[in-house]
């Protein structure tokens, strides 16, 4: 069989397992978020934001599968930041790219030469400056919305890493206004899909994506195994799973806790930067609320 061929054929049916096999637990969901959240108006012209591993390369394709529903006109850019990859990844993505059917726009910067010597936080130095890459082309390209790939567990993780690692209550929204470009917006689609939904679909597929091509790691793991480090998240990783083991409903039972808050029963909250403490309202509470635990 000719190579353009067996290339088309392998993407038809790439495309084809988004349609049936994982359309209740992949598409279904992607739609559920765009629609739950308001991700998505007409006339949006969206930076689908590719890393190269799983989560960023199936964005690009539940994007293509939407596009082709029409139900309202938008347009997409698929946007890869080269921040000094190692020309084996930068390769890997190039080729995944061709395999998937995405046509990306690659562009450089030298980030990683920049945090690579930092010794305190250069992970989240790099994230923020990835961040601000990222928005900067997306805008130069007349895009008003940038489009990641967090996923579900990436949220509940999120919430207990703030817990037990930062000491507050927060969750990754699903959409955020940009503070330093104006008019810009970072949208999530993909918030309500389950990680192991996505291994499942790119195991089924034959696919090989970039695990972590990230400077400090890149020596030890290019592609293959999902934990690469024994970094915070991944033992928050390991928690959820212990927890799973007694409480099959505990990763939902995080995921509604945020929006679940009951402002009555909470010590301290910021809001706008400005926090609001319980005794400031305290003698103010109806007395009904005693005993409320």
């Amino acid at each position: 069989m000719p190579e353009e061929i067996r290339r088309e054929k392998e993407l038809a049916e790439i495309e084809q397992s988004l349609r049936k096999k994982f359309k209740k637990d992949i598409f279904s969901k992607f739609a559920k978020a765009i629609n739950t959240y308001e991700l998505l108006q007409e006339g949006d012209r969206v930076a689908v934001c590719i890393s190269g591993g799983k989560d960023s390369m199936l964005l690009a394709k539940l994007f293509q599968e939407l596009q082709r529903h029409r139900k309202f006109a938008f347009e997409l850019e698929f946007l890869v930041m080269d921040p000094g990859y190692h020309p084996k990844n930068r390769e890997a993505i190039e080729h995944n790219a061709r395999v998937l059917g995405i046509p990306i726009t690659i562009f450089e910067s030298q980030i990683f030469d920049t945090v690579y010597d930092i010794d305190k936080n250069p992970c989240y130095l790099c994230a923020r400056m990835r961040r601000g890459y990222l928005y900067a082309k997306a805008k130069e390209l007349g895009c008003n919305k940038i489009a990641l790939g967090h996923h579900y567990d990436d949220v509940i993780e999120t919430i207990l890493m703030g817990m037990l690692y930062g000491a507050q209550i927060q969750t990754m929204m699903p959409k955020l206004h940009s503070t330093n470009f104006p008019g810009m917006e970072l949208i999530r689609p993909m918030y309500l899909i389950r990680e192991e939904a996505i291994c499942h679909w790119r195991d089924y597929n034959g696919l090989h994506f970039l695990q972590c091509a990230c400077r400090f790691t890149e020596n030890n793991a290019a592609f293959g195994a999902d934990e690469v480090s024994d970094s915070a998240r991944q033992e928050v990783k390991k928690l959820i799973a212990t927890l799973r083991e007694d409480n099959p409903y505990v990763e939902g039972n995080i995921f509604k806790s945020v929006e679940n808050v009951n402002l009555s029963t909470i010590i301290a909250y910021k809001k706008n930067g400005v926090k609001h403490h319980f005794l400031d309202v305290y003698d103010q509470l109806d007395a009904n609320q005693e005993d409320s635990f």
